[in-house]
């Protein structure tokens, strides 16, 4: 038990160290001077601008890549289904409307159709149709190519028609030497239609004035919110009838005597596969496997028609897609269907 003298200081003992001033925490650093704190912040500033061009940098060369990847994707060579090995059917697709800058355009199945005529091991060219129609224009052109690559290369032509073969798809069909369709097929609608609407009565009721300044009286022909003069109609007729001759034309030169032409024929009514037959506006029953297998005697089908690439519609959409869109929105197209 210890006694309050135990405590005393006695001769000879240690005196005790005295006790470290406390830091404000243990491993902090000094408080920065105002030279520090400029450094500090230089330091951080250098940073964020490193790390700046850095982003900079892989974005560059990100869009950099993307441009390169979509123009090689744009500028390569379309691809075809498969590598011609041997003899075999060539296939040509024309799908859809008939229009410029469509799938079904003079501009993107032309090169794929002369490729297929151009293949040595191509025996004939197949046009596999499933199309209401379109534009005379782009039809004209396809029909004409054909035939004109027909006579060049020696080379047989069959169509064979899918669900429908109507109106601007027939004008390039009458370009084969024999058409083919399934007895259900619709085939036909040989006229030429120009569609439009008035609206003139309409903004008179709702108090709206139409401003459409012209040069030329019949610069504005055609405009939905201006009336239709007599004499304008009869001259748009006069247009489209000679449009529709044109499209009877390249029908009777194209089927010749094998047409049983009717009083019907060339009203823009359309007919099944079996009434076509029995009218002469096809050839037979049948299909792409037939035609090839049967007909053609080179069962291996080779695709030619051109795709259309992701990148391709990228640029359609981004660009060109919006002209055309402009143009197709116009009153007063021609259609052939």
């Amino acid at each position: 038990m210890s006694t309050p003298d135990d405590d005393a200081f006695h001769p000879g003992a240690s005196l005790p160290t005295p006790a470290a001033p406390m830091s404000a925490a243990a491993g902090a650093e000094p408080p920065l001077g105002w030279n520090g704190v400029a450094e500090q912040v230089a330091r951080d500033l250098l940073r964020d601008r490193r790390s700046d061009r850095r982003w900079r940098i892989f974005f560059r060369l990100s869009w950099l890549l993307l441009v390169m990847a979509i123009a090689y994707a744009i500028f390569a060579v379309r691809n075809r289904a498969a590598a011609p090995t041997g003899a075999h059917t060539a296939l040509i697709e024309i799908r859809g409307e008939i229009a410029a800058g469509a799938e079904a355009s003079a501009e993107n199945l032309v090169p794929g159709i002369k490729t297929a005529f151009e293949d040595d091991s191509a025996k004939a060219v197949v046009l596999r149709i499933n199309s209401p129609g379109g534009s005379p224009v782009q039809a004209g052109i396809i029909n004409d190519e054909i035939r004109r690559l027909k006579k060049l290369h020696k080379k047989k032509v069959y169509a064979v028609v899918e669900e429908t073969c109507a109106s601007g798809a027939y004008y390039i069909a009458v370009a084969a030497d024999e058409i083919y369709a399934d007895k259900a097929s619709v085939v036909g609608s040989i006229g030429v239609l120009m569609d439009s609407f008035g609206a003139a009565g309409l903004l008179d009721k709702l108090g709206v004035e139409r401003r459409l300044l012209t040069a030329g009286e019949n610069k504005g022909l055609g405009d939905p919110f201006s009336p239709l003069l007599p004499k304008q109609r009869a001259y748009l007729q006069a247009m489209i009838d000679q449009i529709h001759q044109q499209f009877i034309a390249v029908v009777k030169q194209g089927r010749g005597t094998r047409l049983k032409e009717t009083p019907e024929t060339f009203t823009g009514l359309f007919w099944n596969g079996e009434q076509a037959l029995a009218m002469g506006l096809i050839d037979h029953l049948g299909n792409l496997d037939y035609v090839a297998r049967e007909v053609v005697k080179a069962e291996e089908v080779i695709d030619y028609t051109p795709k259309e690439n992701v990148a391709e519609r990228l640029a359609k959409k981004l660009g060109a897609s919006i002209g055309a869109g402009a143009v197709k929105a116009m009153p007063g197209a021609f259609t052939i269907r």
